[in-house]
């Protein structure tokens, strides 16, 4: 038997860095979503303060899980 497999864009943010914006993004969708596969980093960007410090380090995913039928 196939399987059929899901995918959404997800964005985690942290004030550390990328990689924890990723690793935050993560850790609230398997929360909620069941069978997750594989996420492949999509972009990252970074938000700044009006002196131009940076404010928040943002990370956009493409997060796959298994598909199941309700």
């Amino acid at each position: 038997m196939s399987s059929v497999y899901k995918v959404i864009e997800i964005i985690g943010v942290s004030k550390k860095g990328w990689e924890d914006a990723a690793k935050e993004a993560m850790t609230s969708a398997a929360e909620t979503l069941r069978d997750l596969r594989v996420a492949e980093v999509v972009k990252m960007d970074l938000t700044l303060k009006d002196n131009g410090e940076i404010d928040m380090f943002r990370t956009k995913l493409s997060v796959s899980f298994k598909y199941e039928k309700s």
